[in-house]
């Protein structure tokens, strides 16, 4: 078994709030030369959530995992401004604050929404995106494809003391360890966070900011998902000037947790080097 490559948590405070985030890899080595990564978890998935997908990242890259506000160790309070433009800005401001000359994006779901429209206003050192099924649901569009009370019942759940095996109703195929992890960590997801989050999926068009994407993007999709069906894949084939897809097989939503295999293979060397 490999040695870790977790290097520490810490906190920034950008765009006028503290900023969680866990660090993997670090700047050494070969990483020195290949861009950062930071990835934005989704809507329900505080940061130490994909620490195993951040260790093998750390492998190859500089590799930064942030709290979401309102998620896991970031600010929050049920006043903070929750919506995707502040989540966005926040995300610009993470990466200016760190410094970092050259970084791509990794979102999954929210994260991937997130990411999307930071990337629209081409800041600088952004080289890449990386969206994992994000929602393609907004304005005029079939709505999103989950229920706000899954979520909030298992938050509220979490608040008053879960196990693994109350987790596992709400997540019945996941494994014993990322059961845990779930319901170690979701009390720290500020409810008014989530219901925003999710009312946004309705509201928000991130179709419209496609076409501002400068850099190369992934849209990464599951096979047995139901969040991008094949009509929306080529929408955005449509829209973004320098989109490629790739749909993994034997995967849901959570394509890490359902094929973690599948899911840095269909990375490939998109980000400048394999995980595979």
């Amino acid at each position: 078994m490999s040695a870790s490559t977790f290097k520490y948590g810490a906190n920034v405070h950008a765009n006028g709030i503290r900023q969680h985030y866990l660090r993997y890899g670090g700047s050494d080595g070969a990483r020195i030369d290949q861009d950062a990564v930071v990835l934005v978890p989704g809507i329900t998935s505080p940061a130490v959530t994909w620490g195993f997908v951040a260790e093998r990242l750390g492998q190859q890259f500089d590799t930064y995992v942030l709290d979401v506000r309102g998620r896991g160790l970031s600010q929050s309070e049920d006043e903070l401004d929750y919506s995707l433009d502040a989540q966005a800005s926040d995300l610009l401001a993470f990466t200016a604050a760190l410094g970092l000359p050259r970084h791509a994006y990794l979102g999954h779901s929210m994260g991937g929404r997130i990411a999307i429209r930071a990337a629209s206003q081409q800041p600088a050192g952004l080289t890449k995106v990386v969206a994992v099924d994000p929602p393609v649901s907004g304005p005029g569009r079939r709505p999103y494809p989950a229920q706000l009370p899954w979520y909030v019942d298992s938050i509220r759940q979490a608040q008053r003391g879960m196990t693994a095996e109350q987790m596992k109703v709400f997540c019945p195929t996941w494994t014993l360890d990322q059961l845990r992890l779930r319901a170690q960590w979701l009390h720290t997801c500020n409810e008014r966070a989530i219901v925003t989050s999710f009312n946004a999926f309705q509201t928000d068009d991130i179709h419209a900011n496609l076409p501002a994407i400068a850099v190369p993007l992934m849209l990464m999709t599951a096979e047995r998902g139901d969040v991008v069906p094949e009509r929306d894949v080529q929408e955005f084939l449509s829209l973004a000037r320098n989109c490629v897809t790739v749909r993994v097989p034997n995967a849901g939503h959570m394509i890490p947790w359902d094929n973690e295999d599948g899911f840095y293979s269909a990375l490939g060397d998109f980000l400048g080097a394999s995980v595979a």
